[in-house]
């Protein structure tokens, strides 16, 4: 069961890497001007619900499973999700908006908060994966 629990979690990690390194790739086209600010903006807010969805499951699947530690690592990355869907200002077009990714440096934070989660997601990767392996050599 503890093996499951883990090789589901790391299925879900590999989902959320995949998706910091689509974030950084659009991201980084709107910065270099290759596609305008209202196609990225719909390109990352169209994943921005699958990723809050999949981050809440993986930190739901620690809770259950009774993995302490990793939920107390996964709870900041799955609120952080929340709080930042739940504070789009009315009439915003989502968590990216076109009208205000180029102002007051949002653009950079974005980019900045997308490579954070891609080291964040490395490492659950590679904690995921040990235990995995843990939890096989222990069955």
């Amino acid at each position: 069961m503890e093996a499951a629990v883990f090789i589901l979690s790391l299925v879900d990690c590999c989902a959320l890497i995949f998706l910091s390194v689509y974030f950084i790739i659009t991201l980084s086209d709107l910065e270099c001007d290759y596609i305008n600010a209202r196609a990225c903006c719909s390109k990352l807010n169209k994943w921005v619900i699958p990723e809050m969805v999949s981050q809440c499951l993986s930190t739901m699947l620690m809770l259950v499973s009774m993995h302490w530690f990793v939920f107390l690592l996964n709870l900041p990355v799955a609120a952080w999700n929340i709080y930042r869907y739940v504070k789009v200002p009315m009439g915003n077009m989502g968590v990216f908006d076109p009208t205000e990714i180029h102002n007051r440096g949002q653009l950079k934070s974005h980019m900045k908060e997308a490579m954070i989660k891609l080291g964040y997601h490395l490492l659950c990767f590679f904690i995921y994966l040990y235990s995995m392996i843990l939890a096989l050599i222990n069955d």
